[in-house]
């Protein structure tokens, strides 16, 4: 009997053994991510993911002191030397001035891009904040490019389209997303704009809810006239930005108060970590408001996440009734399958909800399944957004959008499911063939 018992054992240990070793040689190819071996990195992906990417410049040979590397950029990039003369870096307090050697090499032809690494050397405690993040799961800025190069649709679209997407991701592997180079100054970073500069559009609609807010409203109106050299504190600003409420007294950790995960599902709810996440949350309001006003500003985003939920759970009932009538047009198999993905290449199956829905994003889907896309992900983010920034505008056009998806894909509904199967023209040779079909199968 024990050596039966053995043999699942050997089996499960044998499968572990495998799937390490494959994660392993998945991310061991030109590219990144799981799907390395499926693309060729771009010349620009250098400056996005720098650890991995970066070469040299091998026109200029030498070993250059700072002094030297200045004198020639003068000329060469005088913008940059401005930066950098106009930073802390060129005259920190008690210490030597923080020259170009000392982040890029003095090797010209071995010069480093930067990475958090290298900033690590004199901002350890920072670099560690910011690595924390990846013990909460996304979404986090440490786990952004993991998240962009892990992606199915990723490895499928031409690189020079998807480094408009590491133009954000690559915030986990560079320290300049947030504060410029070569200035990196932290005024930079503590007003707004150096969020919204990736949290903005449909996906994540920040910038629209901040600015709508009384918070964003104040800023607009005298943000231009506050000093941003102040510290991220309670009473150094007359109302609150991105950063002294994500990055609180200038912790560089944006997902510790994250009781939501995009405002698609609630995290953890009614565990201890839950409770700490809220008890967080409160606090930072309280530097401003009284506790209790902050408890029901916060009773009254779990009462517009019950309501839209609601909504779209019967939507998605709705999606997933169809899909077992096979009643959608085009159906899976009659269209590409989804990229990288071989259960879709051999059971093709329409994607929707939380863990499939953002397929349709990004590949060739249904009308309405791309209208519950729409409004799944970016309505109800823009309601999400809107009711936790206190934007209360932006959360009653957002349930208007959702009420009016809800009757739009009711009636579609209605005239799929009454379409009698004969009636329908094939769709395969459109879909499965053509131009763009074929060069995305034999370039991507």
């Amino acid at each position: 009997m024990r050596r039966w018992l053995a043999v699942p054992v050997l089996v499960a240990l044998a499968g572990i053994a495998a799937g390490t070793a494959y994660v392993d040689w998945s991310k061991g190819g030109e590219g990144a991510g799981l799907y390395s071996h499926e693309w060729r990195p771009e010349p620009v992906h250098g400056y996005w993911d720098p650890d991995r990417f970066y070469q040299s410049v091998g026109t200029v040979e030498g070993r250059f002191d700072a002094g030297q590397c200045i004198d020639c950029h003068s000329a060469l990039t005088p913008g940059i030397v401005a930066d950098w003369r106009e930073s802390r870096h060129s005259a920190p307090p008690r210490r030597a001035p923080v020259g170009c050697p000392d982040c890029h090499g003095a090797d010209h032809k071995a010069l480093a891009m930067p990475t958090p690494k290298v900033c690590a050397r004199c901002h350890a405690e920072q670099h560690d904040a910011f690595l924390s993040e990846r013990k909460y799961g996304f979404p986090s800025h440490a786990l952004a490019m993991e998240r962009a190069t892990d992606s199915k649709h990723y490895v499928d679209k031409p690189k020079a389209e998807t480094s408009a997407c590491l133009q954000c991701h690559s915030v986990a592997t560079k320290c300049d997303s947030c504060h410029t180079r070569h200035r990196f100054d932290a005024a930079e970073a503590r007003r707004p704009e150096a969020c919204t500069t990736c949290h903005s559009g449909p996906p994540h609609p920040d910038d629209e809810a901040y600015f709508a807010s009384a918070h964003g409203q104040r800023y607009l109106a005298d943000g231009s006239s506050w000093d941003w050299s102040k510290p991220l504190v309670r009473g150094n600003y007359p109302a609150p930005t991105c950063a002294y409420c994500h990055m609180r007294n200038g912790r560089h950790v944006v997902a510790d108060k994250s009781i939501w995960q995009f405002g698609l599902r609630q995290v953890n709810p009614g565990t201890a970590e839950n409770q700490v996440k809220r008890q967080r949350w409160i606090e930072v309001c309280a530097d401003c408001h009284d506790a209790g006003f902050a408890r029901e500003r916060l009773a009254e985003l779990d009462r517009e996440r019950a309501v839209t939920w609601k909504t779209l759970d019967r939507i998605e009932r709705r999606l997933r009734d169809l899909r077992g009538a096979r009643a959608f047009y085009p159906r899976a198999g009659e269209r590409p399958p989804y990229p990288s993905d071989l259960i879709d290449t051999l059971l093709p199956s329409e994607r929707i909800g939380f863990h499939e829905g953002q397929a349709s994003a990004f590949y060739n889907v249904s009308p309405i399944e791309r209208d519950h896309f729409e409004v799944w992900y970016f309505a109800n983010l823009a309601a999400y957004k809107g009711a936790a920034h206190g934007a209360g505008s932006l959360v009653g056009e957002a349930h208007a959008r959702i009420s009016a998806a809800e009757r739009a894909i009711a009636a579609q509904a209605a005239t799929l499911d009454g379409r009698a199967a004969g009636a329908r023209p094939d769709p395969s040779p459109l879909w499965l063939d053509g131009e763009y079909t074929r060069h995305n199968r034999e370039n991507n």
